[in-house]
């Protein structure tokens, strides 16, 4: 594995990004770097441009490290890590962002047209207060009217409280990919975990009662023997399909 820092091209850092689940102890580890890839991930694609979501660091020198990398039913990737990066979505965010958006896009740009204006207010005022809102009934009337408009013309039909969620994890995915890209184009390596308790990883970490954890990265410079055997992908021939 080359734990040296290259200037490596797109396709080389996805090549050579692997989950590599046992970090160096020894060698320095820069946090700005982390930082500087956290940013990065701001950058990436999300649903109606909402950021429904969350980026909670761990570093090395904090107390809540090793009592989390416990919880992360003591992964290598987990106990080893310089940092541990919490990924949450924050669903319950709607309400701000959207009012963030449509701030933005009334007032910030000069010579906006009356027609823009009232396309963001019509985009944020009300559509996403109808997609996002969550009272008793409504994931279920909301796909009736998805069904009931989806037979006259092309409709969304994801639009229950479940795809709500599935949207705004996907965000959060979109994310952190983009993060463990960084990282990786920054000479260091990253581990995704999903086996973690989440309840008790709530409580330790004091996070919000409607906040849900997507993923816990782990970072660091990662040691040889943390790849586990040689990459392995379906054919792609499986995977790409063309009509």
């Amino acid at each position: 594995m080359q734990n040296l820092k290259q200037d490596l091209g797109f396709f080389d850092v996805v090549k050579q990004r692997r989950s590599v689940r046992i970090f160096d102890q020894a060698e320095k580890f820069d946090h700005k770097v982390v930082s500087k890839c956290l940013e990065a991930a701001i950058l990436s694609p999300n649903s109606s441009n909402l950021q429904l979501y969350q980026f909670i660091r761990i570093p090395e020198s904090s107390p809540l490290k090793d009592p989390l990398a416990q919880l992360c039913m003591r992964q290598k990737a987990a106990i080893t890590a310089r940092e541990l990066v919490v990924i949450i979505t924050r669903r319950d965010l709607w309400k701000s962002r959207a009012e963030a958006n449509y701030q933005y896009l009334t007032s910030s740009v000069q010579n906006q047209s009356e027609k823009k204006v009232n396309q963001a207010k019509n985009y944020y005022k009300n559509l996403i207060p109808k997609l996002f809102a969550n009272y008793p009934g409504w994931s279920l009337i909301k796909k009736l009217i998805a069904w009931w408009v989806g037979l006259r013309r092309p409709m969304v039909r994801e639009v229950g409280e479940t795809e709500v969620r599935i949207s705004v994890h996907k965000s959060a995915s979109l994310a952190a990919m983009t993060f463990m890209l960084g990282m990786k184009a920054e000479g260091y390596d990253t581990c995704p975990m999903e086996g973690f308790d989440s309840k008790r990883v709530k409580k330790l970490l004091n996070l919000p009662k409607s906040s849900e954890i997507a993923m816990i990265i782990g970072c660091g410079k990662g040691l040889p023997e943390g790849i586990y055997g040689e990459r392995f992908r379906v054919n792609s021939s499986e995977l790409i399909i063309q009509k």
